[in-house]
This record gives C-alpha cells, structure tokens and sequence, in this order.
C-alpha cells in the first residue's frame, strides 16, 4: 500500500498525475457546490485517486473533511454516481440533507423510508438522477446482485470503515461482508474512510475490502480550534457548575455530555433540567423512538446539551457543538478524540473537558476484563489513564498516539495554559504516606482524606482509624487539596490503586523509600475550581450579558438563521455554520456580490439566504437605505455565471422559468448581460426575429408552442442590444 500524508507529495507522480484540467474543474465545483475557494491538504488527491479508479484508504479525523473526498468524484463525472456505505441513518439524513442544501441531488435508502420510496429512489440509479446514494451495509448486501452491471458507479465509498476490522474500536460484523462489492463490480474503485484508525486497523480494512494496492492517506489529526482539558474529579455540585457555564457560554448553540453509564446520562440530564436548562437524554436503553425524538431535537437545536453513554454521536454532522464533556474517563483514545472531534466540526473554537477519577479506572478495568481481547485493550485504557495525568502537552500526547508529531506545545490546553506551579510537598506527603501504612492498606482515597481531616464518620470509627497517629494531622487542607495532591502522589508512584480490593490505596516501594528516607517530594499547587455563582447573579448575567458589538452581531444573525431553518425544518448548521457566520460577522457584507464571496457559501445559499443576513448586517450597522431594486436579476445573474441552465435558475429560486427569461432581458437591456450564446439559439432568434417582422401583434401567441414562454422577450432585448452598440 503507498502511504501518504499531509506533507507528501505522491510517490510515484504516474499513479497520481498532476492533471491540471481536472483540478480546475474541481475547484470550480468546490466553489459553486460549498462555496470554498481551496481545497484542504489531500483533498484533491484523494479525489483524483477516485477519478483515476484507484482504491485507496483515507484516515481523516472527524471535521477534517473526508465527505468532500467522495462526494466530488459524483460532481467531476457525468451521470456518475457514488454509493456511500454508512452505518447509521442519522448520517445519512444529515449528509443528505446538507448535500440537497448546496443544490447536489442525493438520496438514501434506509429502514425509515417506505418501501416503496427507497425502490423509487433505487430505480433512479440507472437515470442519473441522483449523484450520490446513501445506503446500509446490510441494505447494500441485499441489493448489489439485483443492480445491472452497467449502472453509471464511479465510486464505492466505505465510511466508518473502520466497523469493519476486528481490531477497530468499534467492529461490525455488517461490514465483514463488504468484500463482495469488489466480486460484484471489479473495476468500480473503493474508497475507504475512518477518522480513528492505527496502522494494524488500516492494513486489515484494506485486506478485509480486498483492495488493489490502495494509496493510503493520513492527514493530520491535529484540531487546533478545540481546546482540551482534564479536571480530577471535583465532585457533583462542581461539574454541574462547569457543564452550565458551558451551556451559558454558548446559549445558542449545542453540547454533549458523555456518561460512563445509562444511570449516569439520565441523572445528568434530570439535574441540568432543574437549573433552567434545555437538556435531553440518549442511550440505547430508551426505545428507538425515543432515541431517534432526543437526537432530532438535539439537531435541530431545540435541546442545549444531549446527556448521552457511547451510543450517542456516529455520523452526526451537526457542524455548531460548541463543546463535549466526558463525565468520565473513555475507555481508549481512539473513542475520546473521535467523540471530542464531534465538537466544532466548522472549525470554530470548541471547548472539550474530560472529568477524571479512580473511580472510573475500576470501571473501566471491569469492562476490559469482560471483553474478547483483554491485553489489547488494557494497554489501551493505560494509555487513556496517561493522557489523563499528563503534566505536559495533551495534544503532543494525542498526536504521538496517532503516530504525528509536533515540535512545539499546542498553547490550547490546560497544561500550556496553566503549566503547574510546584511546591515543596514533603510534609503533605509523609502524612499521608504515614496513614497509609497505619491504615495498614485498608482506605480509599475519600477515606483516607477523611482520616487526614479528623472527620468523624461513623465508619471511620467503627473501625477505629480514629485512633491512627496521623488522624486529623491534615485538618489544615481541604478535602479539594488533599484530594489533588493524593492523586498526584498515584500519579508519581508513591501510592498504587488496588482495583481488585475496593480501590484501596496500597503504598509502592517507591513510597516506603520516600517515607523512610524522609526524601523531599514537590507537588503542583492546589488551583480550585470556579465557585458556582447563587442562582440570582447567574440569573443576571444571563438576562444582561455583557456582549461586545461583535458577539450581539453574532447573535442576530444566529437568530436569523434559526428563523430560516425552522422555516425550512432543517438544523440550523445546514443554513450556514457557525464558522460562516463568524466570517459574516467579521466582513459585515452589505450587498448580495458581497456575500456570495463570503467562505462556506455556494451558489445556491448565496441567492437563498443573502436578503435575510444582509438586511440584518445593514440594521446592525446602521445602515437605513433599503436594498435596492433589481436584485432578483442580479441573482439570476449570478446563477447564470456559474452555470446553471434556465430550469434550474428557476429551481434554486422556486420561479417560474418565464420570469427567469424575463430577468434575462432586462439585464440585457441593462448591458449586464452580453454572451447569449447558452440562453438562445441562432435558429431560435432567427424564428422570432421573422414574425416580429411578419406578425408583430401576434407574436406571443404565434410562438407559444415553439418555444418557451418569455424567450421571445430576450430575442427583442438582443435585438434591440445589438442595435445600441451598431449605433455606437
């Protein structure tokens, strides 16, 4: 397999020519589809595979633009279409909802639709109508032998391939079964796509598909716009605290709380609902029903924070979750930066937070015992539990992880904004290494803290740990304090975990020395956490935040755009991104030219949405002028530029093609508009110039069975154009 990635050029230049051509004609379509001017790095290499009919392994992280890959090969051919393998119907809903947005036709086959839709969408394989089709593994299975051989597929595209090898993180015996598409159509090309998947996951997707000697790309995994941080468990009250002033942060956009377990997603969910906010909750212990009603209220924005086990978030495509938070530690990396990679897929800044305690490690440990390949993913939750008691860079961690290196700190996680400033902690440590040994092995970290603080639980002193040298020998620190310091003694190996005795905390030999020795230890310093603010100030920030005039336009036009998608019934994203409105906010466009230059907006958004966020801009600025008169021609204008035929002008516009024609001759008449050449035929003109002569007064009605109703129009408007500049 050749390898390539973000700073390669291909290996060998022939396999992937430098077609020049086909690059242009890409870039037009990335322009006028998704309003982007560029391509991001492997893009147009990997789409250019696909053209080539190559098979090939695409490892992307989430948000890093894999769908443009294999949407672009449908666009490039003519009356191609690609067949999408995706594992989960919520994926399919959202890429193709997003896809018609942009005036792409698209469709899916999936176990929600009648029957009688998805063989009415099948059926329009063999037409060409549709450029991209969505489909199960299962579905596809049952399907590929009915299809003829000679239906126009350019592509086969393989997303989440990693469910199909049994060393990804998340298998699907499904999948197992997708070789076949290689007996059944030989020389269609495969396009395999994952965003989590290690070299020995890579090499066995290719073998499992069968695969002809794919080109792998590996782009970059680097997310510089999230913002990672780790927090050692603060207790309930406290992560509650920070969930909320996340959702307050971000009022008008999304969240994710990740839970450990089905209890946990459904306590968090209640809790948050009873301080005012618009939470909801999913695992896949609710029926489908329920499940499908939460992730529908959480798409289309009605809910702020979803509270959700693993089960939540594959194939979601929601471009504005501003941020995640894992109520506990994940069982693997790969699972952690697949789930944080769901926040701020438009590249906006996102804020991710994982929470962190022993107590999750001992979980943990029980599900790994349970599982079918206990060494692998033991090592895995070691290096999980790593990441989390990191002292240095998490996204150089997270990066190395992913065989990437970077040479710098990232400057976007906690450590590098907040490097630990350490103290002399030997006093802090010899008492509690000292209750340690007294307790004789038999506390976990609460009461060991306990024991330290001279608190007098009844447990405590039934079993007599009142009575150790060292009780209350601590009560000058806070339960917070001793709580961090213990852990970062775990963390050096003074102190070990024993999971398999009810997380008694046991000292190491490394810890006897210390203590025996009397040897100095150094710690970071205690940093609290923010207080949580009573109910009636927080209550006032909310109801008078204090915005600067960037953030208020940021928040009109997040009106405006919930305002259309509702009365479109779509999620707000698939209006515009968050990341598109950011740049609205910052170029403030006054005009539809303007806007259409806007990154992230297509032909299509341009004239469906610029009159909306315009007025909007020019009210926020001040601006008292009304829009001026002839813009639905300069929108026709615009279409007509980029390609579009007078059917669909009047389509994208939902007009009818008679007043299309009608702009059209009225830009003429304005010299706007001076190649006729795709609007009317020479013959065509030619016809209406002759009965304008014979039968002036009949003309309409003589040429409307010839022609379409209004081209008669634009033949005088030439006519009479001609005239003016003959005369000039």
């Amino acid at each position: 397999m050749r390898t390539l990635s973000d700073n390669d050029v291909p290996v060998n230049q022939e396999t992937i020519p430098a077609d020049n051509e086909l690059r242009a004609r890409a870039t037009a379509l990335l322009a006028r589809f998704y309003g982007y001017g560029t391509f991001r790095p492997l893009q147009f290499e990997i789409i250019s595979t696909a053209v080539a009919r190559r098979d090939s392994v695409v490892l992307m992280p989430t948000g890093g633009g894999k769908s443009v890959c294999y949407q672009m090969p449908a666009l490039i051919s003519e009356g191609g279409v690609t067949v999408v393998v995706s594992p989960l119907i919520a994926l399919m809903k959202d890429q193709v909802a997003a896809l018609v947005a942009n005036g792409i036709p698209a469709a899916a086959v999936n176990s929600l639709q009648s029957e009688e839709e998805n063989r009415h969408i099948l059926e329009q394989l063999a037409t060409g109508r549709i450029k991209l089709l969505y489909i199960s593994p299962e579905r596809l299975l049952t399907e590929i032998d009915r299809w003829s051989r000679d239906l126009p597929i350019v592509l086969f595209a393989i997303d989440e391939a990693h469910c199909i090898s049994q060393w990804g993180h998340d298998f699907r015996p499904g999948y197992t079964q997708l070789s076949r598409i290689k007996e059944v159509y030989p020389e269609v090309p495969v396009m395999a796509l994952t965003a989590t998947a290690d070299r020995i996951t890579r090499e066995d997707i290719a073998t499992q598909l069968r695969l002809r000697d794919p080109s792998v790309f590996i782009g970059s995994f680097d997310r510089p716009n999230i913002s990672l941080r780790v927090i050692v468990n603060p207790g309930k009250t406290q992560r509650l605290a920070i969930i909320g002033s996340l959702i307050e942060r971000h009022r008008m956009d999304s969240g994710i709380v990740y839970c450990i377990s089905r209890k946990g997603a459904e306590d968090t969910a209640r809790q948050l609902a009873e301080r005012g906010y618009r939470a909801g909750v999913y695992h896949a212990g609710l029926s489908t029903e329920e499940r499908n009603r939460a992730q529908e209220r959480f798409i289309n924005g009605d809910l702020q924070v979803i509270c959700a086990t693993v089960a939540f978030g594959m194939g979601i495509d929601k471009s504005n979750i501003r941020w995640v938070v894992h109520n506990n530690m994940p069982r693997n990396i790969e699972s952690y930066y697949q789930e944080i990679g769901r926040a701020g897929r438009d590249g906006a800044p996102a804020e991710t937070i994982m929470f962190y305690s022993y107590g999750d490690i001992a979980t943990l440990r029980s599900f790994v015992d349970e599982s079918g390949q206990q060494a692998l993913n033991a090592e895995k939750l070691a290096r999980m539990q790593q990441y989390a008691e990191a002292s240095l860079c998490r996204r150089r961690i997270l990066l190395s992880y992913f065989n990437e290196t970077m040479d710098h700190d990232c400057g976007n996680c906690d450590i590098c904004l907040h490097p630990p400033q350490r103290f002399d902690a030997t006093i802090h440590v010899q008492k509690a290494l000292s209750a340690v040994v007294r307790l004789n092995g038999q506390a976990g970290i609460t009461m060991l803290i306990d024991v330290l603080r001279g608190m007098a639980r009844q447990d405590l002193i039934q079993r007599g740990f009142h009575q150790i040298k060292t009780y209350g020998a601590g009560r000058d620190l806070s339960f917070a304090e001793w709580n961090a310091y213990i852990t970062q003694m775990i963390q050096l190996g003074l102190l070990d975990v024993a999971y398999n005795e009810s997380n008694h905390l046991k000292i190491t030999p490394y810890g006897t020395r210390i203590l025996m020795e009397r040897q100095s230890v150094e710690l970071a310093v205690f940093t609290p956490q923010e207080r949580r603010t009573s109910g009636r100030r927080r209550a006032a920030e909310v109801e008078a935040p204090k915005l600067s005039p960037a953030e208020i336009l940021m928040e009109t036009l997040k009106e405006v755009r919930l305002k259309q998608a509702r009365a479109e019934q779509v999620p707000p994203y698939l209006v515009l991104t968050d990341k598109t409105l950011m740049e609205l906010v910052r170029v403030q466009p006054t005009d539809m030219e303007a806007f259409a230059r806007i990154e992230g907006i297509g032909e299509r958004k341009t004239v469906k949405y610029w009159r909306p966020f315009v007025t909007a801009i020019r009210k926020h600025l001040g601006i008292r002028e009304k829009l001026g008169t002839g813009l639905s021609e300069s929108e026709t204008l615009l279409l007509l530029g980029s390609g579009y035929d007078i059917p669909a002008i009047a389509e994208a516009k939902g007009i009818k093609t008679q007043t299309v024609y009608n702009h059209i001759a009225t830009l003429i008449g304005a010299d706007r508009l001076t190649d006729f050449s795709s609007i009317i035929t020479r013959e065509q003109y030619l016809r209406v110039m002759e009965v304008a002569r014979e039968n002036p007064s009949e003309l309409y009605i003589i040429l409307a069975n010839e022609m379409p109703l209004g081209l008669p129009k634009v033949a005088l408007a030439i006519s009479d154009y001609l005239l003016r500049h003959k005369s000039k």
